[in-house]
């Protein structure tokens, strides 16, 4: 909502700055967008009157001008209009001077004639015919304005106004007008509102001679009020009034349609004026649109309706889409002499779905879809008759019809202030909150609070504790916590855990991305899934937004191939990635089971232990206990040799590998690599808190020991029997070798580890040294036939 501060003072007094102004509005609520000061986009311009004129020498369209500037000398201006004669009141933009779009103006050289600046017209100036329809579009402005040589122009144009934007929330449908906004600036500076002094015009005969009408369907329209003109005079509006529309963002086009303009700007009621003669039948009935109905809008553009659009229409046929824009075969013209004022009140939802369905949003259904007062449609109706009269546009016919459903009595809520005081958390006197909800239209008496028809919002004690805080002012409200005896609340267990893995996958360079739970069905064949696969079994959405959303998914590996397919295909060459996917598996009739997966995808600079590692870090920073590694070769999704499922102990934690090149193919991957983590799975498998070890006293023994194996044994399963065999002597266990080649037997490998061997009571001998390397060397013999090298 565009607010003119000119406009304001009408209805009272801030004598604010503009930035004050803004400052305190928002604080109260109102939000302050910007902040337009068109002053600033013209600078020494002002009127000047052409008191001689002559051929340029040089040019057979160029004049040489002589301008009465209220200076010394004359000042002369080279031009080319042709539309220029001496004794013209013209706008002369002088040395240095600047117009709107940052133009700025200097003097110089014309064809070898000097020129001191440049005669302006309407769009160097910002304006157009709308403004000043005396003007001619293409040539010099001559002003008739009441102005003499010297004068500032801004003012005379109406650039002397500040133009303050307001961010207006869907719940205060009231301040989308000039009257809400100035009761929200009198209550926030404590100045006087003064409303327009709106009296009815009697008018003369009865609109019921003239006109019928009929809603059909009251629940889409609560209230209609009509009344009539005759004799209609369609001109110019007056200048005050073309500006206001202009500071208000509205194009001026006639008297008869800015005034419904201004009103609905005014009351923040939208209106609509029908050319009568094009009534057939003199007749408006308000009803839904008949199948097949179309309209041509004001727009010029065919609409097709539908059945549940609301429609104004005569006896024959629509003439209006309700709410959002009339129709162009009932348009005001030239050579309308009866028009027929509507103000009417549309049920909000209604008007927000035709308007949609229609593709067009204007300024009246962005109002009414907000829930507009139905108690304001007589008001807005009377003060559009007095302008019609005060501006001599036409006749008021006497009588109004007015259409309106029962209405509820006022909401009435008790002033309870320690209450308000108590949710507030703040001391304000019940003084403070009687004066301030006066101030904002509410009737206060007996502890009573009557909430004004305009403020459909404010249905609860707590509402009118809003009210009071912002007056108040949120800044005096000391921060107070909660009286609660549980306790301060915090992260569950699980949260912590997430964020806890959230910060390591960062660390390990991993990237986040969020996908959607709901896939296709397609996507176990892209994954090769066997057709008896139980993850081919899904919960179906009921109103999917099409096949590809169709079903929620069973697994996170397509979400995270395709999103390493978008990368790849946007050539970002080294990627890495993680998600915490849920994942949703049927149970029956029963709600299905939800599991949070950890999945991690990468491409590019990476290999099988390069997403081994980032898994084994992740976990390790996790305290998940007992973490092995076993090759996987079942798995359709993954290579077979490329493969491994991830436990705790005798948990599953999830699968980790290659992904199959007929999966990336299917992806347009050439190789990725992806690891798919139980969540849950990890949270129970995770190890005690850490506690303080100090260091060791006693000297480490070191050990290296190469064995040699079958070449297909899993070096994790040799380093499992080792600590195993190790007993309490074995502190840390390293892989340094493996190695294949002449010196080992075919079909054989050798592995070689780094032991590290302590006590915490003594210093270890070789003797016990020794012993541990027996014991160690016999297991691996004993399991897997390995012997030393």
């Amino acid at each position: 909502m565009r607010l003119s501060r000119k406009w304001l003072s009408e209805y009272t007094t801030i004598a604010a700055s503009s930035k004050e102004y803004a400052e305190r509005m928002t604080m109260t609520g109102s939000k302050v967008e910007l902040i337009e000061e068109p002053s600033e986009s013209i600078k020494n311009v002002v009127v000047g009157r052409v008191v001689a004129m002559e051929r340029h020498p040089n040019s057979d369209h160029l004049w040489i001008c002589q301008v009465d500037v209220a200076k010394e000398e004359p000042v002369q201006i080279v031009t080319g209009a042709q539309n220029v004669n001496v004794g013209d009141l013209v706008p002369v933009a002088l040395h240095k001077s600047l117009l709107p779009g940052g133009v700025k103006i200097e003097k110089g050289k014309l064809r070898g004639v000097v020129s001191n600046g440049m005669l302006c017209s309407l769009s160097e100036l910002g304006l157009d015919t709308h403004d000043f329809p005396y003007a001619i579009e293409d040539g010099i402005f001559i002003l008739q304005e009441d102005c003499k040589p010297g004068d500032d122009i801004r003012p005379i144009i109406g650039a002397d106004d500040t133009i303050v934007e307001f961010e207006i929330t869907n719940n205060r449908p009231d301040c989308l007008s000039m009257i809400g906004l100035a009761r929200e600036s009198a209550a926030t500076f404590g100045t006087e509102l003064r409303l327009p002094d709106l009296t009815p015009v009697k008018g003369t005969g009865d609109i019921r001679e003239h006109l019928t009408v009929e809603v059909e369907n009251p629940e889409l329209c609560p209230r209609y009020t009509a009344r009539m003109i005759k004799n209609i005079k369609i001109g110019p509006s007056p200048k005050w009034l073309r500006q206001r529309l202009r500071a208000a963002g509205v194009r001026p086009i006639n008297n008869i349609v800015d005034i419904t303009n201004y009103v609905m700007l005014e009351y923040g009621q939208p209106m609509h004026a029908f050319d009568y003669a094009c009534l057939e039948g003199g007749k408006i009935v308000v009803r839904t649109a008949r199948e097949g109905e179309t309209i041509n809008t004001l727009d010029g553009t065919p609409r097709a309706l539908t059945p549940d659009m609301l429609v104004i229409a005569d006896a024959v046929k629509p003439v209006g889409v309700a709410g959002v824009m009339g129709g162009e075969n009932s348009e005001i013209t030239e050579n309308t002499k009866y028009a027929v004022f509507e103000s009417a009140n549309f049920n909000g939802v209604s008007i927000r779905k035709t308007a949609i369905a229609l593709g067009m949003r204007t300024d009246a259904s962005s109002r009414f879809e907000k829930g507009l007062d139905p108690e304001n449609t007589v008001r807005a109706l009377e003060r559009a008759c007095q302008l019609v009269e005060e501006l001599g546009a036409g006749e008021v016919i006497g009588g109004i019809i007015d259409i309106a459903a029962p209405t509820p009595p006022p909401r009435r809520l008790p002033l309870n202030a320690d209450k308000i005081r108590a949710l507030l958390g703040a001391d304000i006197p019940e003084e403070f909150m009687v004066k301030t909800l006066k101030k904002l239209g509410f009737k206060v008496e007996g502890g009573v609070v009557e909430v004004p028809s305009w403020r459909g919002d404010v249905e609860h004690y707590s509402d009118l504790a809003e009210e009071v805080a912002r007056f108040w002012g949120y800044d005096k409200i000391e921060p107070t916590l909660f009286a609660d005896k549980t306790g301060m609340g915090g992260l569950t267990e699980e949260q912590s855990l997430k964020r806890r893995a959230d910060a390591l996958c960062r660390a390990i360079g991993y990237s986040e991305i969020y996908t959607y739970s709901f896939t296709s069905p397609s996507d176990a064949d892209k994954i090769r899934l066997p057709e008896d696969s139980p993850l081919r079994r899904y919960v179906t959405i009921l109103n999917p937004l099409g096949e590809d959303t169709s079903v929620m998914r069973t697994t996170s590996l397509p979400s995270m191939l395709q999103a390493l397919s978008v990368n790849f295909s946007r050539r970002n060459e080294d990627v890495r990635l993680y998600e915490f996917a849920t994942v949703y598996r049927p149970c029956g009739e029963t709600l299905p089971d939800e599991r949070v997966i950890l999945t991690l995808g990468a491409y590019g600079d990476i290999d099988f232990y390069g997403i081994k590692g980032a898994v084994e870090a992740l976990l390790s920073g996790l305290r998940v206990k007992d973490v092995s590694f076993t090759a996987e070769r079942e798995n359709p999704s993954y290579h077979p040799g490329r493969c491994a499922v991830i436990r705790s102990g005798e948990t599953i934690l999830g699968v980790l590998g290659e992904v199959h090149p007929l999966v990336a193919k299917s992806y347009d991957l050439d190789r990725a690599y992806c690891a798919e983590l139980d969540f849950s799975a990890i949270a129970a498998s995770r190890g005690k808190e850490p506690r303080y070890v100090p260091l060791p006293k006693y000297p480490a023994v070191a050990r290296d020991i190469a064995v040699v194996c079958d070449a297909k044994t899993p070096v994790g399963d040799l380093a499992a029997c080792i600590k195993k065999a190790g007993g309490k002597y074995l502190r840390d266990l390293r892989l340094f070798d493996v190695y294949t080649g002449s010196q080992v037997p075919e079909g054989k490998k050798s592995v070689a580890f780094s032991l590290t061997l302590r006590a915490d009571d003594m210093t270890l001998t070789d003797e016990h040294a020794d012993e541990t390397v027996k014991n160690i060397l016999k297991a691996l013999y004993d399991a897997f036939g390995a012997t030393i090298r």
